[in-house]
């Protein structure tokens, strides 16, 4: 057997943590998967005296997460810290730049500096590896950039946040509103530690950017995903949505055609037979369409300290066995920037709730609002009053555009008959 392959572990979080346990617990099984033995070195954290229900003690404790790379007995730093700048992306160059490799489950820093990092793992002739920064337990990286290498991929959606997708489960299931389901995943812990990144969209737009660039041999560009969160929805939207025949669902979507990316993250209303509007609590799923394969799709646990520990070190073991090629399974080089395409180009049918007066004249005001935009009625949904004297009114469109959808929502919210801001969401015809 080789040589061992020397490991420094930066960030002892749950995922930190779940590393370390299955490096330990599954030592010799990875031994001979790997073709040599892996050595957990040294670790990393801010605080040395917390318990974390795993022995520590044989490791060396360093305080500064950037030297890890500067030992001379490590071969491999495995960043788990967190964060698109800072420390973490400090520690990543310097392990880079002193020619070892890097393994991060960090979706912020590959999503907005992927480009430069597998600039500089390639300069150095080291691999950067970044499985776990997307989907957790499901292998979608490696899916995508090996299984799938013979296609020219044209399109890549699906679950990516398994937080939302909990909350929006739940909000159906068992006729919760969106702000007790908010109450229950902070009381979980499933939240991130800025809510936003869970409830904003943001979260699944870091990994979209990321799997735009694996499967398009794009440069990463988080800066052009559009990004739209749960936080509108409604109770009222999930019982129609069910009504029409749909499930919500916020999905990531991305698209490459003729030099043009199309990257976007938002809820959209899907057919309820399709497999992916069958995934629910806190699973993700990928759909990839291909040109020789035609559709594949995975489904998993998107995150938690198991999944996602289990793809660092199925990344670990793939550089001890030697495999060091591109990080976006292209020359760095030959990355290409992609032009954006705007939310704006969208073309397709729409959701629209309105809340408003139950009065006389509040349909024809409606209808002549989307008439001047353009847009044509598919359904329309009233349920009766509500004792304050207002009720909603559910439309469906056929075929519009982003832009007429907007205009038209204007002029209605102008009526002095709508109590709140129209709600739109996209029907996807996936």
């Amino acid at each position: 057997m080789s040589e061992s392959l020397k490991v420094a572990v930066a960030g002892l979080g749950n995922v930190g943590v779940g590393v370390v346990k299955i490096l330990e617990e599954h030592k010799e099984l990875i031994a001979e998967r790997a073709g040599r033995e892996i050595v957990i070195k040294a670790v990393c954290a801010r605080n040395h005296n917390v318990d974390r229900g795993v022995d520590l003690s044989g490791y060396i404790w360093v305080a500064d997460a950037t030297t890890l790379a500067d030992m001379d007995d490590v071969d491999i730093v495995v960043e788990l810290i967190g964060g698109e700048d800072g420390i973490a992306f400090e520690a990543a160059k310097n392990t880079l730049n002193k020619k070892k490799s890097l393994v991060t489950a960090n979706k912020a820093m590959v999503a907005h500096h992927g480009a430069e990092l597998a600039d500089l793992a390639q300069d150095n002739g080291v691999a950067l590896r970044y499985e776990a920064a997307v989907a957790g337990g499901i292998p979608i990286i490696k899916a995508i950039g090996e299984g799938l290498a013979a296609n020219k991929l044209s399109q890549v959606y699906g679950i990516m946040n398994g937080t939302t997708n909990y909350m929006l489960t739940h909000m159906e299931s068992r006729g919760l509103s969106y702000d007790e389901i908010l109450e229950e995943v902070e009381e979980l812990g499933y939240l991130e530690a800025d809510p936003a990144l869970d409830l904003d969209g943001i979260d699944a737009a870091h990994k979209l950017a990321i799997l735009s660039s694996v499967a398009f041999g794009t440069k990463t560009d988080f800066d052009n995903v559009y990004i739209e969160g749960i936080r509108k929805i409604q109770g009222v939207d999930i019982e129609y949505a069910k009504e029409l025949g749909y499930r919500i669902k916020l999905l990531g979507m991305t698209k490459f055609e003729d030099g043009n990316l199309s990257q976007r993250v938002h809820p959209v209303m899907i057919d309820r037979n399709l497999p992916i509007a069958g995934v629910m609590d806190g699973f993700n799923a990928l759909v990839v369409d291909g040109d020789y394969i035609d559709r594949t799709f995975y489904q998993g646990r998107g995150a938690g300290e198991g999944p996602t520990a289990s793809a660092v070190v199925a990344d670990i073991i793939d550089i001890a066995r030697g495999h060091s090629g591109p990080a976006f399974f292209k020359p760095a080089a030959k990355l290409v920037s992609a032009n954006p395409v705007s939310i704006n180009a969208r073309k397709g049918a729409y959701y629209v709730r309105l809340h408003v007066k139950d009065e006389a004249g509040v349909i024809a005001d409606i209808t002549a609002g989307l008439k001047s935009a353009s847009v044509s009625v598919e359904t329309m949904l009233q349920k009766g009053s509500e004792q304050d004297g207002t009720v909603y009114v559910v439309i469906t469109t056929h075929e519009t555009t982003e832009t007429a959808i907007k205009d038209a929502l204007n002029r209605i919210n102008e009526l002095s008959s709508v109590i709140e801001n129209p709600l739109s969401i996209r029907i996807e015809n996936l």
